[in-house]
């Protein structure tokens, strides 16, 4: 088969293009006439039932199909989590099926790693070549544990799977490491309990709430959006904690323009007001918690007054919104945001959160937090594997909160000290680490499956190290991103609308619910879904009994048949609701005289943690301080676009016509006094002399001065989607720098600082 290259990519796409520009020319070149098209509406029309993938809310989709052709996506009404709605992304998954730029065969590198020359592989070639480099891999190095499995999408479970039948420990993905891995961290020293992908925060109920970097609005949830908006309709009042002035700020009552990284020292000031002014629900915390007295003991300097020096906020700022919390208390309420890898000591940071919104006594009660309920569907009966689970949020080998060991045989990560992180799952750039020093042993294999390498993991340099380093790197996705290009074996996956995938177990207050996914069409091209990629793979790998199903739609029978359901129903009505098992509050508990469902190991919300004491990290948060920008520096932030998923979305053609590049936001008296002007193309530098791709000025008083802002995702190296090539600039790219948390393993990436190059 032939070899191509990059530039046969572009050839490949411009020569599709021209074909369809003169599909209605005849031969003579005289123009055809054509009937007038019937719209799509007017066509016989076929519904099937999905969930959205274009981002992890995973919205309840109905596809409608004409013609073998996705024409059109609505949410589905009876889906609690898109309630009949669909964010720009969300309709955008047509245009993700059809994009020209999508991987369309199996490709072999011919040549040097990075250097993007592939030849076309049959699919039986691509996988017989994969497995044997993988056992070689494992054979030469010492056992399984020497290759990696980083994903990012629902496919990515099925190859999770082999590792833990395999018996590798190293399977995970930025989820957890670079995204929320605190937060569930910390809800679950705390409370118990994880916080969830939907935020379980009783909107409806809630009368005075506190976001803290928290970006709702810019990252368009549906029932999120709606939920909050729904409770300021009702009267809700709202502070922002933000250095930036943000969607959400611009809603607020209060806008709390915070100094970055000293988010801490605000919450230990209001933990410190509650409780010397007596304003606290002490018949809650009497009741359901432990180590008030400690807890107290330890915040007694974190005065307003003092925090106010830290923060650079006003004394008297901090006081009135700590006096409105305790006034509406137990329906104010401070949710905590997803991404919350700041500043490498974010677990203790959520850790006051949670402490402080425990204080307010909402919990468990009418407009705070409510206890979430999980659907219940029987797992799959698969033999027993050499590791109980992997994956993200699963930890090492189920090596998660409260638990770590790991299964005998299986070596356990280490930070630099030798150390493992005491809770939390893999951390992504744990074992790029690995893959570069060897230590605490060499990581020579590597799968990624829909992860974005070089615009997740900080340190993109170092990634291309690593990758340079390994023996043999595999990539299953849709595109030809940067880091896939770097592939020793490309296999090109489906999209959402092309394939099954296992069904959505979905938290809720009232609707806990299971959600089901089918093919819209046919696969295009020679794409496979995932579940078929990871099983034949396996089954290379000698673990074929841990597949034993023929297919998923078998797979799928049997876990629906716990339910006493079949395929044949889901195929109906989409969905599952069981709200039966819902008891969000409580009183629901209290009433029935249950133990409430806190489930520490005392059985009560924790403030003062026995497990972080017993290994010298801080029973109690305390306020650590970060660094501050050096001189001709600003500390770089980032956030979420409405219309773009991460870094998924830059290629699709709708959303990049509303927004194709990014901007960098620099408080209006600094561009003044830097020369900068609106509009203007300028280049970043980070402190370690990495330079960014060029970037629009973005100058407005809506930042803090010590700061600036970028939405993460942009500035691709990606000849081969020539949409989102070089538009924009990567912050990534800037974040040569990271702060590991030593509770969880989270990487925070906010400790970077730029100047302007002009």
């Amino acid at each position: 088969m032939p070899d191509f290259s990059r530039r046969d990519f572009l050839k490949l796409s411009a020569g599709t293009i021209g074909a369809l520009a003169f599909s209605g020319v005849s031969k003579l070149g005289t123009p055809q006439v054509r009937a007038a098209p019937n719209f799509w509406w007017q066509e016989e029309t076929t519904t099937k039932f999905n969930y959205c993938e274009m981002c992890y809310w995973s919205c309840g989709v109905k596809a409608e199909v004409t013609n073998g052709r996705v024409a059109k996506l609505y949410g589905n009404e009876e889906d609690p989590t898109s309630q009949g709605h669909l964010c720009p992304r969300g309709q955008a998954g047509v245009q993700q099926l059809y994009n020209p730029d999508r991987l369309k065969k199996p490709l072999i590198s011919v040549g040097d790693r990075g250097e993007g020359k592939y030849r076309e592989a049959t699919w039986e070639e691509a996988l017989d070549y994969t497995a044997e480099q993988l056992k070689g891999i494992s054979e030469e190095y010492g056992g399984p544990e020497s290759i990696a499995w980083l994903n990012h999408t629902s496919s990515g479970a099925w190859f999770s799977h082999i590792a833990a039948a395999w018996g590798s420990p190293n399977s995970g993905g930025p989820a957890h490491s670079l995204c929320l891995g605190a937060r569930e961290i910390a809800s679950k020293l705390t409370f118990g309990r994880p916080v969830g992908e939907h935020m379980p925060i009783d909107w409806e109920n809630s009368e005075f709430i506190v976001l803290i970097g928290n970006h709702i609005g810019e990252n368009t949830h549906n029932t999120l959006m709606n939920d909050f908006m729904g409770a300021l309709s009702n009267g809700a009042k709202l502070a922002v904690v933000d250095p930036r002035y943000s969607t959400a700020a611009g809603k607020a009552d209060w806008w709390l323009p915070i100094k970055p990284g000293t988010d801490t020292a605000l919450l230990l000031a209001w933990i410190n007001l509650l409780i010397s002014t007596n304003n606290y629900d002490q018949d809650y915390i009497d009741k359901y918690a432990l180590g008030f007295e400690e807890l107290k003991e330890a915040v007694t300097d974190y005065t307003p007054e003092w925090a106010s020096k830290i923060t650079d906020l006003d004394a008297g700022l901090i006081r009135r919104v700590g006096r409105g919390l305790a006034r509406y208390r137990p329906h104010s309420v401070v949710p905590p945001n997803r991404h919350t890898s700041w500043y490498g000591n974010d677990t203790q940071r959520l850790r006051a959160l949670f402490i402080l919104n425990a204080l307010l006594g909402n919990y468990g009660r009418e407009g705070g937090f409510y206890f979430a309920a999980a659907p219940w569907l029987g797992d799959y009966k698969y033999p027993p594997m050499k590791l109980e689970s992997a994956g993200g949020g699963c930890g090492a080998g189920g090596g998660g909160l409260g638990s770590d060991t790991l299964p005998e045989g299986v070596r356990p990560r280490a930070d630099e000290k030798g150390k493992k992180f005491l809770y939390g799952s893999l951390a992504e750039p744990e074992v790029i680490e690995a893959m570069v020093t060897e230590k605490p042993y060499p990581i020579k294999g590597l799968i990624a499956d829909g992860t974005n390498l070089f615009h997740s993991v900080p340190d993109k340099e170092r990634t291309k190290k690593a990758l340079r380093n390994l023996d043999f790197y595999l990539a299953v996705d849709i595109l030809p991103q940067e880091h896939v290009m770097w592939a020793d074996v490309i296999l090109p996956e489906t999209t959402y609308l092309e394939r099954y995938s296992d069904l959505k177990t979905i938290h809720g207050k009232d609707t806990p619910y299971i959600s089901f996914r089918e093919p819209a069409v046919k696969p295009m091209y020679e794409s496979k879904p995932g579940w078929w990629i990871a099983k034949e793979l396996g089954e290379r790998l000698g673990l074929g009994k841990y597949f034993p199903f023929e297919n998923i739609e078998e797979y799928l029978d049997e876990r629906l048949g716990t339910l006493g359901l079949d395929l044949e129903y889901m195929k109906e009505n989409g969905l599952v609701k069981q709200p039966q098992l819902s008891k969000p509050y409580l009183t629901d508990y209290v009433s029935k005289g249950q133990k409430p469902p806190f489930n520490t190991p005392s059985g009560k919300i924790e403030l003062y943690s026995e497990r972080l004491e017993e290994h010298d990290l801080g029973p109690v948060p305390q306020y650590e301080p970060v660094n501050d920008s050096p001189d001709g520096y600003f500390r770089l932030l980032y956030g979420r676009s409405p219309v773009h998923s991460f870094s998924r979305t830059q290629s699709n053609r709708w959303l990049s016509e509303i927004e194709d590049e990014n901007a960098v936001w620099i408080n209006a008296n600094t561009a003044n006094r830097l020369g900068l002007s609106e509009g203007q193309y300028v280049v970043l530098e980070n402190q370690d002399g990495i330079r960014s791709n060029r970037i629009k000025v973005k100058s407005t008083q809506r930042i803090r001065e010590d700061c600036v802002y970028m939405v993460h995702g942009f500035g691709h190296n990606t000849p081969e989607m020539p949409i989102q090539d070089k538009k924009g600039a990567s912050d990534i790219a800037l974040e040569s720098e990271y702060k590991l948390d030593p509770i969880s393993g989270v990487a925070g990436m906010r400790v970077n600082f730029v100047k302007f190059i002009t």
